[in-house]
Order: structure tokens, then C-alpha cells, then sequence
């Protein structure tokens, strides 16, 4: 079913062209100016060389002085065969049923109004380049037409992680959009790629603000900034006890470690100097300005590997343990799991690996999903356990319908505990790389970074045989979308034991 603009109504009739702001006969010569975002919601192969059925296109026509929306196009697809195209995981992935593609038009009905809008102008998109424009062009394919061709592309997940870089972590569209508090992800063609639009206009501010002011953005220099405020006021930090350099870090000292960059906020109860003319914020980060100067050096030591920000088992106290809910600009709320207030980061040493990188499940990109399964000690499945139990309760009092998916799986006769953790890819060009740093232990206790070309799920599963032993440092990240709910465990650095 198609509708040509956000307040039309979804009927069976033929696609209508899209909505523009003059006729075609007023285009200036060269071709048409706006710039063509678009994205489509396919089916999701379910073995190994299954195609994808293209269910829906939904695209906007923004003025690229202005940034403005000045047309849109939605229409959803019936495959050749909806019965089998779209099963329960395509469902789950982005809400579109039989019932509402078989009452859709065919491809074939769609091409001209599809044509005719992305031919000729530049293309803009998430990942178009390895998908969306792959599956345009298989389209028209498939009914015996030349596809469109674009005047220019830009996709955003490279130009983003290599001009933003992963603040966002995956820099997938639906952490992009958490990240600037955009509200979650819906999947559906049209609601992302105007989602794709305030996104880059988010981090293009952001950029734009820092390179005009980095003398006043930068970490470096609101700490420098601060400190010299706080000394021209005559107020000194706190006297902080200051460790030996040889003394191995206790674990009270461990139990408060943290993020340079990710924790700078106000410490509670700093009750400053009396002084009415003294900054009291500026007091107030110099003192934990200097506590995390103190951390950074007293850093939990899982295996000698020395990563700071990460806490073993028994450094957490289940107690200090919260879920920090931060209203956003327009759209719901951003969940972390934090302790001290502070993100919850854990490492753990000598897991075994139950199962390594396989190639059965894969992304949307048509990729396998690089993770590993690993047993855990009691420790570690206290603490996630808890968390988990936490998580799903906030789930539930904030009227999720998620289906809730457990972060702690058992197997076996004696019901061993495991986690899975994500081994994220990163995509540039035709290359493959991974924001997990893995590293492999020699036997002498050197610790090496593995450099990798192009790397496929086969060379990863070589260096996670079943019954290796890692050691992990991993995040704990908060996920509801494609009606899936959970805590999602991601591998920051992955240390493999040598035999």
C-alpha cells in the first residue's frame, strides 16, 4: 500500500508519483536538485544464499540548502510469494505481516514512481551503498528493467564513522539515534530515513561546533580551564592519598575506577569554600577531576592486561548497582546500566569458549553476526544476573511489549552458565574490520594485537575454538527494538589464551 505524502491515507490503489515542489519541466537542466533519501525493509534470509524479497521503499527529497523535506513516497511490496518471503523473523525485525504486503502492489506496479524518483539525483541513505542500492537494483532486475542510476551517493555509515567517529559505539542508525535522543528505531522505510536526516544534522552541529570552538569543546581544555579557575580562587583540591608506584591496586581503590571521558559529573556532597566568589562548579571538577587521576592509575589489572574502565566480579557492589533513566529532547528515554554512577563495564579472566563464530545467523546486511559463547564463573552470573532482573523489571514498568530475551543461558547435564558477546563489525568499503581489539596471550605472558586484513567469520572462528580460554572486557548495553528486549554484551577487547 503506498501513500505519497505523511498525511495521506494508506489505500490499494497504484502508486502515485511522488509530491514535488514544481513540475519536472522546471527542473534546471543538469538534473534534479534535491537529494534522495531513501531506505527499504526487505524479508530476512533464513539459510546461507537465500535472496531478500524487497517488502517496502519509503523516501524523502530534501533541499540540500536548506535541509528541509520538501516531498516523500512510502508504498509497502508484495513478493512473489509473501507466504514464504516473510516468516517470524522478518516479522520481528521491522512489523511488516503477510496479511499487509499481500494487499500491497508488486514491484512491477511501484518501478515507475521509484524510478522517477531516485533517477538522476544524488542518493543519501544508512548503509545504501552495500544494501538499500543493492536491493533497488535487484529489483528492477527481476522485472527485466534498468534500475535507476543515482548522480551521486552518500552513505552516512562510513562518512559518519570516519568524520564523527564511534562516539555512538556500532554507529548503527539505531545507537545514532539513542545517542542524540532520538527516540527507538521503528524500522519501517519512511520513519528511518527522516530519522537518517535529524541524525546528520545532529552530528554535522556537533562537528561544526567543535572545529569553531575547540579551545572551549574539548575534554582537555575544560578540565585545564577549570583547574586554573579553581586556582586563581584560591581553592585547592582535596588531599588525595597518592598510591606507590610499585603497590599492586586493592580492591577498594578497584571498586572505583572509571572512564576519563564518560564519567565527568558533579561529585555529590562537595561542599566547595565559603569564599561567594569562588566557581563552585569549577570546585567541584577539579575534585573529581583529581579522583579520576587517581583511579586511572589504581585500574582493575584482569590478567595483567592493564584495560582500564573495567571491573572484575568481585569489584561490584551489587548494591551500587542502578539503571539511569535520562529524559531526552523529544522521544522517550536513554537507559544505562551504571555503578557509582558510573557505565558498568566488567572483565573477567580465563572464560571458556563454548562456541565460537558461526555463520547461521546473519545481519541485515547479509553478514553472519560475529559473537562467541563463553561459560562464566558465579561471580560474574551474580552480577548479570542481577542486572538482568533489574533491566526487565524497568522493562516492564515502561509498558514495553518486547518479548524479553534472557542475558544468561545454561547448557548441558550441570547447566553451566554462558554469555554471549558481540564481536562488532565495522564496514569500510569492501573491507571488514572489527571495533573489538583482540589480542592473543603468548606462554611467556606478552600480550600482542592481532592485525586483521579483511576478515570473515571463518579466520574468527579459528582463534575461538570450543574450549580455549579469553580473557573479556565487555559492556553492558540496553536494547529494545524489533520487538526484542534485553541487555546486549559488548566485547571491547578479547584477550585468546595460547596453548
Amino acid at each position: 500500500m503506498a501513500s505519497a505524502s505523511p498525511s495521506a491515507s494508506a489505500s490499494s490503489e497504484p502508486a502515485a508519483a511522488p509530491e514535488v515542489d514544481a513540475p519536472a519541466a522546471a527542473l534546471p537542466a543538469e538534473g534534479p536538485t534535491e537529494i534522495a533519501f531513501f531506505d527499504v525493509e526487505t524479508s530476512v534470509p533464513q539459510r546461507a544464499g537465500q535472496g531478500y524479497a524487497l517488502l517496502e521503499f519509503g523516501a524523502i527529497l530534501v533541499c540540500p540548502r536548506r535541509l528541509v523535506e520538501v516531498a516523500s513516497y512510502a508504498t509497502l511490496v508484495r513478493p512473489a510469494d509473501p507466504a514464504s518471503a516473510v516468516s517470524a523473523a522478518s516479522v520481528r525485525c521491522n512489523g511488516i505481516t503477510r496479511d499487509a504486503v499481500s494487499a500491497a502492489p508488486p514491484f512491477r506496479d511501484v518501478a515507475d514512481a521509484v524510478y522517477d524518483l531516485l533517477n538522476g539525483r544524488v542518493w543519501a541513505g544508512h548503509n545504501i551503498v552495500r544494501f538499500d542500492s543493492a536491493r533497488i537494483r535487484e529489483a528492477f532486475t527481476e522485472i527485466g528493467r534498468s534500475p535507476p542510476q543515482p548522480k551521486g551517493m552518500i552513505d552516512t555509515l562510513p562518512l559518519l564513522t570516519q568524520r564523527f567517529g564511534r562516539r555512538a559505539g556500532d554507529m548503527k542508525m539505531a545507537s545514532l539515534a539513542n545517542y542524540f535522543g532520538l527516540g527507538k528505531q521503528r524500522h519501517r522505510s519512511l520513519d528511518d530515513v527522516r530519522m537518517n536526516l535529524e541524525v546528520l544534522k545532529y552530528c554535522a552541529t556537533v562537528l561544526f561546533l567543535e572545529a569553531s570552538l575547540p579551545e572551549v569543546l574539548t575534554v582537555e581544555n575544560l578540565v585545564e580551564r577549570a583547574m586554573t579557575r579553581s586556582r586563581a580562587n584560591g581553592t585547592a583540591s582535596p588531599d588525595l592519598p597518592k598510591p606507590e608506584a610499585n603497590s599492586p591496586p586493592d580492591s577498594s581503590k578497584r571498586q572505583r575506577t572509571v572512564s576519563p571521558v564518560d564519567c565527568v559529573m558533579p561529585a555529590e556532597g562537595n561542599q566547595g569554600t565559603s569564599d561567594p566568589s569562588t566557581n563552585r562548579e569549577s570546585v567541584e571538577l577539579v575534585s573529581h577531576i583529581e579522583e579520576m587521576k587517581l583511579n586511572t592509575t589504581t585500574h582493575v589489572d584482569a590478567s595483567s592486561s592493564g584495560y582500564p574502565g573495567f571491573l572484575e566480579p568481585d569489584d561490584v557492589s551489587i548494591e551500587c548497582i542502578k539503571i539511569s533513566v535520562a529524559p531526552l529532547h523529544q522521544f522517550g528515554r536513554r537507559s544505562s546500566i551504571q555503578h557509582r554512577d558510573c557505565p558498568l563495564q566488567l572483565c573477567c579472566a580465563g572464560l571458556k569458549v563454548q562456541f565460537g563464530v558461526s555463520t547461521k545467523f546473519l545481519d541485515n546486511a547479509g553478514r553472519p553476526k560475529m559473537s562467541i559463547v563463553v561459560e562464566i564463573p558465579e561471580n560474574l552470573c551474580k552480577v548479570l544476573e542481577f542486572c538482568d532482573v533489574l533491566a526487565r523489571k524497568l522493562s516492564q514498568e515502561s509498558g514495553s511489549s518486547s518479548e524479553w530475551r534472557p542475558l544468561i543461558k545454561k547448557y548441558g547435564y550441570i547447566n553451566r552458565p554462558t554469555i554471549r558477546l558481540n564481536i562488532p563489525p565495522i564496514s569500510n568499503s569492501d573491507a571488514v574490520a572489527f571495533s573489538t581489539d583482540i589480542c592473543q596471550r603468548e606462554p611467556s605472558g606478552n600480550i600482542q594485537k592481532l592485525a586483521f586484513g579483511n576478515v570473515g567469520a571463518t579466520e574468527l572462528d579459528s582463534l575461538f575454538v570450543k574450549g580455549s580460554k579469553v580473557d573479556a572486557f565487555f559492556s553492558l548495553e540496553l536494547y529494545d527494538y524489533q520487538q526484542n528486549a534485553g541487555i546486549r554484551l559488548v566485547a571491547k577487547r578479547l584477550v585468546i589464551h595460547s596453548n
